[in-house]
């Protein structure tokens, strides 16, 4: 597959991470962090059963509670497959002797979680990162030389890992499309059938990402190695890249929607605190009731925005374990590159369902508790 396409997927990741320059020459995912083989993290859930008694207690502790839920949420990031310098910069602000203080501007736009993405851009984390991409999206039997030329890079120094970003995977590539051309039982034409199928991918898949890499596998100049490209790798890459895409987007968001969710509710306790002994009572409930309604109103934008993400998440989900499905009954040798890897993103996609759902129900629980407030400051 011509590297211009993962370029084209380059514009796109890069988008979504937050900008930065590709290295010259380099594959679009180049510039995507490391594969993330495990679900995208979510807040801790609230306990439902937790009281809401009408006294200023109950404000102290959802101030408490907030506190507690963002250290959860770092706690979350740090553990998860996210990139190694976003993990490291959360395990930093989970260990500072400044506690809450800390969490508040680990999570603060332009703070450390800001800080540890614009280091994942870094040439030499980006070409890592290529590598272990690559790894873990060529397999030994369609593209062997590619795949042992990204083992030997992550075995290497950085200017190994350069070498095989600039021009090595190019060079592998060129060599593993020359060994399937000279292998007959290997090369055949691609059928009618297949190129309808890779047409469909190319109008109607949910993913950008797979839609790119079949556009390009159709494109005017194209050939059946193409087409075979694609079974054999470029589907693979590209659904990986948008599971990726869509991970550091919700994290992104959601890291966002925590630092703005402790801020109200910092500013709906106070306005709640200093309505006692207020001189004019009535406009100091009004300033308490807008303030915990202010909570309220990002809660539910969170809410929805959570249940926007479950109908995506569950589209990806249908989608693989239709392409599971197909691969799984057909028999042609095309189709037994992508069958394992469908089962994984069904089961991928599936998990982030299922945590959308709870990330959705979490601030359900915020928003109830925010109306609470509201109705606690009208006396």
């Amino acid at each position: 597959m011509n590297r211009q396409w993962w370029v084209a997927q380059a514009l796109t990741v890069g988008m979504l991470a937050g900008g930065g320059t590709l290295v010259a020459g380099a594959p679009a995912f180049a510039d995507a962090p490391a594969p993330a083989v495990v679900p995208a993290v979510v807040p801790a859930a609230v306990p439902a059963d937790q009281p809401t008694g009408q006294s200023a207690d109950d404000a102290a502790a959802m101030k408490a509670k907030a506190a507690e839920d963002a250290r959860n949420w770092v706690l979350s990031l740090a553990k998860s497959r996210l990139p190694a310098e976003v993990r490291a910069s959360a395990w930093n602000a989970l260990r500072s002797t400044r506690g809450d203080e800390a969490i508040a501007e680990w999570l603060a736009p332009g703070g450390g979680y800001d800080a540890a993405k614009r280091r994942t851009r870094e040439t030499r984390a980006r070409n890592k990162a290529f590598c272990e991409r690559t790894v873990a999206t060529h397999t030994k039997e369609f593209s062997p030389e590619v795949r042992a030329a990204a083992e030997r890079a992550l075995k290497g120094t950085a200017a190994d890992q350069a070498a095989f970003v600039k021009t090595g995977y190019a060079e592998a590539q060129k060599r593993d499309r020359a060994s399937r051309e000279a292998d007959a039982q290997r090369k055949r034409d691609v059928t009618q059938q297949e190129r309808d199928f890779v047409r469909a991918r190319a109008d109607h898949d949910p993913g950008e990402q797979v839609r790119v890499a079949a556009q390009w596998a159709l494109r005017p100049a194209a050939t059946d190695a193409d087409i075979a490209e694609f079974f054999g790798y470029g589907w693979v890459s590209a659904g990986t890249l948008d599971v990726e895409s869509y991970r550091l987007r919700v994290a992104d968001a959601e890291t966002l929607r925590r630092h703005t969710l402790s801020l109200l509710i910092q500013q709906a306790v106070a306005a709640e605190e200093a309505v006692k002994g207020a001189a004019d009572a009535a406009k100091a409930r009004a300033e308490a009731e807008n303030a915990w309604k202010a909570v309220s109103e990002h809660s539910a934008a969170a809410q929805r925005a959570w249940q926007a993400e479950q109908a995506a998440t569950t589209a990806q989900m249908e989608n693989w374990q239709n392409v599971a499905k197909a691969a799984r009954e057909s028999s042609d040798e095309l189709w037994k590159n992508i069958a394992q890897q469908a089962e994984a993103n069904e089961d991928t996609w599936s998990m982030e369902q299922a945590q959308s759902l709870e990330a959705a129900t979490y601030w359900k629980t915020m928003f109830d508790r925010a109306r609470d407030g509201e109705s606690r400051v009208k006396g």
